[in-house]
């Protein structure tokens, strides 16, 4: 701070000596209002605009550089300087303005000079003012008058040198002085050099008043540029309390918007004045204003436009239809997660003019609310605008093939999405090609899909599961135990494929959803039935694994197993199996596993597992099937149906959300089958799930499907009694 202070005094010297008189305290504090980077005030904000000898509270005060200026031309550093007499007054620029009959200078050098003079006394007539008898002096001040500031120079020191004695007046030099600061500063203003502008503000404290508003916008810009934006927010704001030139107030506000932060700007507005007619004086520029906020909030996701400026903007959306408007509202509810908000003005902005920013924007309310078909279709115009536009139709993409259950989607609308996927090597979009083939009972194509996901992203935990459970379908058990070898340590359910003890474990989703679609059977089975509307659903047993052993007829009678050889027991058993009598079948098929050949123990284990489900013991049934090992295809028969009995006695049991997690491991496993699938539109239904209901009874009732028709009945009630 000592160095501008230097600075800065060298330039109070000059007034100071001119009326003899010391500089007051609060004059330094105004000047020190705009001190150059790196030379902040020790104290704190508020003394540096208040003077400390004055009263004034913080909210009332206005800083004293602002406070002594009167709406005038007068100098700010002459303006604090009034002890002056009238004595020594000197009158020769007043003389030269009257002679050249320049009124506007006149009136602005009589207030100068009774602002620096209190007691001087303007002549009556000033147009009558003779005309300076001093002929050189006279062509000097013509010369400043025309802006010739060098030749003022030249003119001055060739009469010093012609008459030693001569003196310049000191107003004359004072004022040729501020006017080449001015120069230098505006040079440095259109050069950029924002720390030269900021310097020469504070040396030259003359220059910043009303009559130099353009002055003060360059310093106002400067300490904006400089990080300093509350010194460029007093800047402006100076000129909004202080001057009154009603076009200047505005392009001061403008310029204010246009560098300063919306919550500076809205302090500027504060300043506003009403016109006689009672409107406001910034009327005319606060839909730009608006605009801009929303705007800058739109770069910001943490700005919060205030809804006066929000509800200006809808207003214009409105009532002028411009598409840019309506832009502006939906990339700023976006982010904010008002999706309804943001798709109302991405649509009218796309029907206004179909652009990139409006279909991306609308595609990704499309996505939010899970409608991906549109998304695609509403992006695939304008999948190569950017890469931004590319990322929201890919996620489309993988997200449509990810739903569940899938919809049907047309031959031409895969083909360009699978032409778009290659093209961009989306490993995304790819794997969920793969699961949507695994659900449309298409292994080897979807074989091809996870491989190529794979190729493009090595490290795709998810289509490498992909790749396992298809193996596993297609009973490739050489190619899964190489693809469980790869990830061997890297992922416990790629592990666990294969194996029957325990159900296959999922990851929780991701979008898009690596494992979430579900094929709709068109194969007759079981399903469930609704007796009423709104009443719980009756589910039916689901469908079992037949019997693959010989059955007796021999088996009316009852006997004690434990009195027959184990293939006997193992007979007996399919028997009792066949005349639905699943306990003491139980207990037959375990006298079964005593015997001595592995066929009888695997076949007992398997008619045992058989049993227990029959009887609605699934926890049983998973025990007995571990009891002998069984071929990779029984095996995955029998973990299906026991993964399909805990789900019908979770929801039995009125758990339909333990239901749904199980339905979640056993679609894992293979197509899901259309009684489980109308299993889990109830379930869903029984949690209020209603939109996902719907995608699921749809489904059904696509394939013609009584129990997916019973279901849509249900929601249209349900709908229709809320209504």
């Amino acid at each position: 701070m000592k160095s501008s202070f230097i600075a800065l005094s060298a330039a109070v010297i000059v007034a100071v000596s001119i009326v003899g008189m010391k500089k007051p305290d609060y004059v330094k504090n105004a000047m020190e209002t705009f001190l150059p980077a790196g030379e902040e005030e020790r104290t704190p904000p508020t003394s540096r605009l208040v003077p400390q000898q004055q009263a004034v509270t913080v909210n009332d005060a206005k800083p004293p550089v602002f406070q002594e200026i009167k709406r005038s031309a007068q100098p700010m550093l002459d303006t604090v300087v009034t002890a002056a007499t009238a004595s020594g007054v000197d009158e020769s620029a007043l003389r030269y303005f009257a002679s050249r009959g320049d009124t506007a200078r006149l009136q602005a050098e009589i207030s100068r000079l009774k602002a620096l003079y209190p007691d001087w006394v303007p002549p009556k007539d000033p147009l009558a003012v003779p005309q300076n008898a001093d002929t050189q002096l006279e062509a000097m001040w013509q010369l400043y008058s025309q802006a010739r500031y060098a030749e003022v120079r030249k003119a001055i020191a060739e009469r010093q040198v012609s008459e030693p004695a001569w003196k310049p007046p000191a107003d004359l030099i004072d004022r040729l002085n501020v006017a080449e600061a001015r120069m230098r500063l505006i040079n440095a203003s259109d050069l950029k050099q924002y720390d030269t502008v900021v310097r020469l503000g504070s040396e030259t404290p003359s220059l910043l008043t009303c009559s130099e508003v353009d002055v003060l916008w360059r310093v106002a810009e400067a300490f904006s540029q400089t990080d300093k934006v509350q010194r460029a927010t007093d800047a402006y704001g100076y000129i909004l309390t202080n001057c009154d030139n009603t076009a200047e107030r505005l392009a001061t506000v403008q310029k204010a918007a246009a560098l300063l932060p919306s919550r500076n700007v809205e302090d500027l507005l504060a300043k506003e004045k009403t016109a006689p007619d009672g409107t406001m004086e910034f009327d005319s520029i606060r839909d730009d204003l608006a605009r801009r906020f929303i705007a800058e909030a739109n770069a910001d996701g943490k700005i919060v436009v205030s809804p006066q400026y929000l509800s200006r903007v809808e207003q214009l959306a409105e009532t002028r239809g411009l598409a840019a408007d309506a832009l502006l509202l939906g990339w700023y509810y976006l982010p904010r997660g008002n999706m309804e908000n943001a798709e109302k003005w991405f649509r009218k902005a796309r029907d206004k003019e179909d652009t990139a920013s409006a279909s991306q924007g609308l595609a990704l309310t499309m996505i939010d609310r899970n409608d991906q078909l549109a998304a695609e279709d509403t992006m695939y115009r304008w999948r190569d605008d950017s890469k931004d536009a590319k990322a929201v139709y890919l996620a489309a993409t993988a997200n449509l093939l990810a739903l569940e259950p899938p919809v049907p989607i047309s031959a031409d609308v895969l083909k360009r999405i699978a032409a778009e996927a290659i093209k961009s090597r989306d490993a995304s979009t790819a794997q969920q090609f793969g699961w949507y083939a695994r659900a449309l009972n298409q292994p080897q194509t979807a074989l091809q899909w996870f491989k190529t996901a794979l190729n493009w992203k090595l490290d795709d935990e998810p289509s490498a599961y992909g790749l396992a459970v298809t193996y596993l379908q297609l009973e490739d058990m050489k190619s899964l135990a190489e693809i469980q070898r790869l990830w061997a340590g890297r992922s416990e359910r790629i592990a666990k494929v294969g194996e029957v003890d325990e159900p296959v474990k999922t990851n929780g989703r991701q979008l898009p959803v690596p494992d979430g679609t579900v094929a709709v059977s068109r194969q007759a089975r079981p399903a469930a039935v609704v007796d009423e509307i709104g009443e719980r659903p009756a589910v039916d047993m689901v469908a079992r694994p037949r019997a693959a052993a010989p059955v007796s007829r021999g088996c009316k009678s009852t006997i004690n197993p434990q009195t027959l050889a184990p293939e006997a027991a193992l007979t007996r058993g399919w028997c009792l199996m066949d005349m639905n009598r699943p306990m003491e079948a139980a207990a037959s098929f375990e006298v079964g596993l005593l015997g001595s050949s592995a066929k009888t123990r695997e076949d007992a284990a398997y008619g045992q597992s058989l049993a227990y489900l029959r009887a609605g013991l699934a926890g049983k049934a998973a025990v007995a099937a571990v009891k002998a090992p069984q071929n990779r295809k029984r095996a995955l028969e029998l973990q299906q149906s026991i993964l399909a009995d805990k789900a019908v006695a979770a929801f039995d049991g009125g758990r339909p959300r333990e239901a749904i997690l199980v339905l979640d491991q056993l679609k894992q496993l293979g197509p899901e089958r259309t009684d489980l699938l109308s299993l889990r539109g109830y379930a869903y239904l029984k949690l209020k799930r209603y939109a996902d209901a719907r995608r699921v009874f749809e489904a059904l009732a696509a394939i013609g499907n009584r129990d997916g028709q019973r279901g849509l009945g249900i929601l249209y009630q349900i709908f229709n009694d809320k209504d």
